[in-house]
């Protein structure tokens, strides 16, 4: 982690108000999640308690605490996802990656999420990795989508 560079996202916020949630998610983009050094850091400079931080970072899906792959794979399980074979889509994407939902890889390649709804309804079973939709898939095709991303 290049903490200079966390120093210079931070510093761009020095002065200004209401910036907790963009600071959050310039340094999730820079670093792809989180790390606890970066909120004490962040507390530090703007006398924000930690606590309030959390609590921040904790409530936006787009922010995450922990790290995550270089890949996020969404799937969507809305219901007209669902009843066209989604948890089967789920359930693959969690043998082939070796994971459970809400997990990441052991090499950091993959972060796998379930979601509510992708809005694709017409293209379900959908999943979406980074912004790259993936529409009437079937199990049997999740392995070569997955192959797709380095």
């Amino acid at each position: 982690m290049d903490m200079e560079h966390v120093d210079n996202i931070i510093d761009r916020y020095s002065g200004k108000e209401g910036f907790l949630i963009q600071l959050l998610l310039d340094i999730q983009n820079e670093l792809n999640w989180i790390p606890r050094e970066v909120i004490d850091l962040i507390s530090e400079k703007f006398q924000i308690p930690i606590s309030q931080i959390y609590r921040v970072a904790s409530f936006y899906q787009a922010i995450s605490l922990t790290p995550i792959g270089r890949h996020i794979v969404q799937v969507c399980m809305g219901t007209a996802c669902h009843v066209r074979g989604s948890k089967k889509i789920l359930n693959n994407l969690c043998s082939t990656l070796k994971i459970e939902e809400g997990e990441t890889t052991e090499d950091m390649r993959f972060t796998l999420r379930r979601v509510n709804c992708l809005g694709c309804c017409a293209m379900g079973p959908v999943i979406l990795i980074d912004k790259d939709h993936h529409g009437k898939i079937t199990p049997s095709a999740v392995k070569g989508i997955l192959e797709m991303y380095d």
